[in-house]
């Protein structure tokens, strides 16, 4: 039975495309990264122009020569390869702000934890003694300073007068370069009151049920610390630990002001024009402390763009190495190996 040519006509012709139900699709999802766009943008806006513009402004300024008066001259890396080779007072800031790291760290989290440890053990009055020991970390760090080079003053300070009437000679303290580095660690511990709020919370937050089942099986107090609270409380540690590093390598404002107040330029400490570069004899010499000098004192603003550049690239590596390292001993969510 043959075809007529109408049927074979039909059968030849192209079907009719159906509609495209991805454009719609399309312009819904572009619509909701629309919406998204628009509420980040005040963070996008605040990032790009307080974080990202500057970061950028500081790598070139670092590759340059500036003085804050002249337009800045290309220089490429010669700024970095002065830092490394020609600077003096390089290695002795980078060895003090690693000394205050390696004490001053280790001490503030031991003392945080101490303090908790005692306040959890506490019977009565507890809020009174939260309240005391978290005081200090409300005073802000100039007046807390100051109030500690008056009390470690050789001199007329109440720390040697007490000690004197007990026959025992104090030291000069923050006009001492073996005494200035120890006596801003003690500064550090006095106003330790975050760290300890903050463990704290976490000592509390301990399950109860793993105090008791390692009393039943015959844990004593220290054993209980070292298996049941310590690892409970590990992610507190850590989080201590790099806040306390990263606060480290910014050292500033104690180290300047102790420096400017013992070394007798009270009403010269914001200008520092003859104040001695980290009194007494360089103790107090920390990276921040020559970054600010190069920076506000001599003017070389492409230098101390530099050691910004290094100081960030220091802290990200520093920061990842511990927190990399830290699954070895960090728990979380109670899974304790």
């Amino acid at each position: 039975m043959s075809s007529t040519p109408a049927a074979m006509a039909g059968a030849s012709a192209p079907a009719l495309p159906g509609p495209d139900r991805r454009q719609p699709k399309k312009k819904a999802v572009w619509r909701r990264r629309r919406l998204v766009l628009l509420m980040m943008s005040p963070w996008i806006l605040g990032f790009t122009t307080f974080f990202a513009y500057p970061l950028v402004m500081n790598v070139y300024l670092s590759l340059t020569h500036y003085d804050l008066i002249n337009p800045p001259r290309w220089i490429g890396f010669a700024n970095y390869q002065y830092a490394f080779t020609n600077d003096p007072n390089l290695w002795p800031a980078i060895k003090n702000t690693l000394w205050i790291i390696a004490v001053g760290v280790p001490l503030q989290v031991l003392f945080a934890f101490g303090i908790a440890m005692m306040l959890t053990r506490a019977k009565a009055g507890v809020g009174f003694f939260r309240t005391v020991f978290y005081l200090p970390a409300l005073v802000p760090p100039v007046a807390a300073t100051l109030g500690f080079v008056y009390i470690f003053n050789p001199g007329i300070g109440p720390v040697n007068t007490i000690l004197g009437h007990l026959g025992i000679t104090g030291p000069l303290w923050f006009n001492d370069p073996a005494w200035a580095k120890p006596s801003l660690v003690l500064l550090s511990l006095w106003g330790i009151g975050t760290f300890m709020i903050v463990f704290l919370a976490s000592i509390l937050d301990v399950p109860k049920h793993l105090y008791e089942s390692a009393e039943l099986d015959g844990a004593g107090p220290f054993q209980r610390m070292r298996w049941v609270t310590l690892p409970n409380i590990s992610p507190v540690i850590l989080f201590s630990v790099v806040l306390g590093v990263i606060y480290g390598l910014q050292y500033f404002t104690q180290a300047f002001v102790a420096a400017s107040i013992a070394a007798g330029n009270a009403s010269q400490a914001g200008a520092a024009s003859s104040l001695e570069l980290g009194y007494p004899q360089g103790s107090t010499l920390f990276y921040p402390v020559l970054l600010y000098y190069h920076g506000f004192k001599y003017f070389n603003m492409g230098y101390a763009s530099a050691l910004a550049i290094l100081l960030l690239i220091v802290s990200f590596a520093i920061t990842f190495v511990i927190v990399r390292n830290s699954r070895r001993w960090v728990h979380y969510g109670g899974a304790i190996r």
